[in-house]
């Protein structure tokens, strides 16, 4: 009997350690579930908060009552925005802008990190000094708006492509990658007779995808949210870019562009709204492809960043 007793003993102290060692493990885990719980939302307030305005009346943002939830459901801050015209136009300008432009920085970045990642290519610290000298130090703006216009590349595109067309810092990236290449894939394909455009195209960019995925969405924000470059070198309306547009749509508000649906005056859509309408507008495209990209991402950046 002694001994049942002294056996139930022991497995009951075993059974409550392995419970004191389960809830050991698991507080912690859900200490850091819940600070990123709290991180996620503080990041997610601003956008929802931003989106709920939008879509609220003149009333409900007046009176503070808008938080994450619209209030008083109305579409009048993007029918104030889109009932010009001008947005679409905009709009268009900033899509071709954004593909021709990121398409542009692809070539060019593939073009010079392929090359330079050979080392006993001739001329290549040369060449990359150069390049890291234009990281470290710029011409200046004066001096880069006298170069345009002296070209004649005011109020066209080229005045925003040509300056741009290399990231450093995405050039290394790149690089990095295809210094981390096995020597081997190159110099078996050279064997078999493929010159090196055929093993680039075929072999070595294939293998980049997840970079080159990293990088074109890096290059295509950056194009989409352009926005003091275009306000220096474009000044034909026809021709500004959406976040320009935007801007002066929302600085310069028609008074009588603010009124919604309801002709009582209270309902007022105030400029706080048309603000957040302009906002969601510029940031909905970029979120939208985003999630396709996103599984790229990190394993993209990663890869470019340390050598193997």
């Amino acid at each position: 009997m002694v001994a049942k007793v002294a056996a139930s003993g022991k497995f009951n102290n075993r059974k409550e350690g392995l419970r004191m060692a389960v809830w050991k493990e698991r507080v912690p885990r859900l200490i850091l579930y819940l600070f990123l719980a709290i991180c996620t939302f503080s990041t997610l307030f601003p956008f929802l908060n931003v989106l709920a305005v939008s879509l609220s009346s003149g009333e409900a943002i007046r009176a503070g009552n808008v938080s994450i939830w619209p209030r008083q459901f109305t579409w009048d801050a993007y029918r104030n925005l889109i009932d010009d015209g001008q947005l679409f136009v905009a709009m268009k300008n900033t899509v071709v802008m954004t593909v021709v432009g990121t398409t542009l920085n692809m070539l060019v970045t593939i073009m010079a990190a392929y090359p330079l990642s050979k080392v006993d290519l001739r001329g290549r610290g040369a060449v990359l000094g150069m390049i890291i000298f234009t990281m470290l130090f710029s011409g200046g703006l004066i001096p880069q708006f006298l170069l345009i216009k002296s070209l004649g590349l005011m109020n066209t595109y080229w005045s925003l492509w040509l300056p741009g067309l290399l990231s450093t810092y995405n050039f290394f990236v790149l690089k990095t990658f295809f210094e981390g290449l096995p020597s081997e894939l190159e110099e078996s394909a050279s064997i078999d007779g493929a010159k090196d455009w055929v093993v680039l195209v075929r072999i070595v960019l294939p293998l980049a995808l997840p970079v080159i995925a990293a990088l074109t969405l890096f290059y295509a924000v950056g194009w989409w949210n352009a926005y003091y470059n275009v306000l220096i070198f474009i000044k034909s309306s026809t021709e500004m870019s959406l976040m320009v547009k935007l801007y002066q749509m929302i600085d310069n508000l028609d008074p009588a562009l603010l009124i919604g649906d309801s002709t009582d005056g209270n309902n007022a859509l105030p400029p706080e709204g048309v603000r957040a309408g302009a906002a969601m507008l510029a940031s909905l495209p970029i979120l939208i492809i985003y999630p396709f990209l996103q599984k790229y991402f990190v394993k993209g950046v990663l890869m470019g960043s340390v050598k193997g």
